[in-house]
């Protein structure tokens, strides 16, 4: 555990999960640059500590898994020990795997669901006491695959949209709470997770270049353009907002393919 400051403001208070690297360690410079006290949750430990270091600023951190109700109800513990409470979670946390449905085994199938589904449920059952508390947010991040669908990849598109659904139906829940409840859906962002799935294909530099074409603005995301978006949605900026999962693709999904390409002139 590392804590620069032991003073007390659940006000200001987040929990990151995923932090150690790409879109959450991204949130966690965002929010740490806005002055926030975090509390950072990963399972890599060793990345972790080092993402830690590197931040600065105000924040403890937990070594644990979003699959664990024990580590994120620890985690929110740290919060209320160290902050005095809690007031908003980004929730990070992800894996990708591939594979359909006759590939796909049911080992694979409850590991990609446990990591990207009820990971986000667990770490919002441990948060919720305190965000009800505080009124507070929390920020699901999902995907452009909970709302569409990349071949080969079943676990994980059902997984996103199932957290695209959570979103929705935690959201009325909590209303009457106080607590708004948000997700964001990227497009395809420049993280170690894509890094390595790039790898996987026997032309990685081909795959490189359709996946920035895929995007209407003509390249991915850097994890931070993403993290900026996470951390409005906590904010106080979005007050009138819940239930809604906003796209921050590059116009992916608006685009519609099969137009005529104008003569050359």
């Amino acid at each position: 555990m590392s804590v620069n400051d032991t003073s007390k403001n659940a006000s200001n208070t987040v929990l990151v999960t995923g932090a150690a690297m790409g879109i959450g360690r991204a949130v966690a410079e965002v929010l740490t640059a806005e002055g926030k006290h975090l509390v950072l949750f990963d399972r890599d430990g060793a990345t972790l500590e080092a993402t830690a270091r590197e931040l600065g600023g105000t924040h403890a951190i937990k070594v644990g898994s979003v699959t664990s109700l024990a580590d994120c109800e620890a985690a929110v513990q740290l919060a209320v020990d160290r902050f005095g409470g809690l007031c908003g979670v980004s929730h990070n946390a992800g894996i990708q795997r591939y594979g359909d449905a006759v590939t796909t085994s049911p080992e694979l199938w409850a590991e990609v669901l446990d990591v990207n589904l009820t990971g986000g449920f667990l770490v919002a059952k441990a948060a919720l006491p305190e965000l009800r508390r505080n009124k507070g947010a929390i920020v699901f991040t999902t995907s452009v695959q909970g709302m569409a669908a990349q071949k080969g990849a079943l676990a994980y598109v059902v997984a996103k949209h199932g957290l695209i659904g959570l979103v929705t139906g935690m959201a009325m829940d909590e209303a009457a709470n106080g607590v708004r409840v948000l997700g964001v859906a990227p497009g395809s962002v420049e993280t170690p997770m894509l890094r390595w799935a790039i790898n996987l294909d026997p032309n990685p530099a081909a795959l490189d270049e359709e996946i920035d074409a895929m995007h209407p603005i003509g390249r991915r995301a850097q994890p931070r353009e993403i993290a900026e978006v996470i951390a409005f949605l906590l904010s106080d900026k979005a007050s009138f907002m819940t239930g809604e999962t906003v796209r921050v693709d590059g116009g992916m999904l608006a685009r519609i393919p099969g137009a005529p390409r104008k003569a050359e002139a």
